[in-house]
């Protein structure tokens, strides 16, 4: 499963980009997984969504700026 803390930008330029796309689809999974948690009523932590968007959104980040810097070099 993927990792329960704040991944952290620094982090994620070390990591190898199989290893980022595998968190990245972990996130996605678990997301979807709390979404319908917190449909149905039983979400216990309604903070994890709000970190799962983020960490999700920091990893696209990453990810456009390795294409962009690799295209540009």
């Amino acid at each position: 499963m993927a990792p329960k803390h704040k991944l952290r930008a620094k982090d994620l330029r070390n990591m190898k980009e199989e290893q980022i796309e595998k968190n990245l689809q972990e996130f996605r999974q678990e997301l979807m997984i709390l979404r319908h948690k917190a449909e149905m009523g039983t979400l216990t932590n309604p903070g994890r969504l709000r970190e799962l968007r983020r960490n999700i959104a920091r990893i696209l980040t990453i990810m456009g700026e390795q294409r962009s810097g690799a295209e540009g070099k």
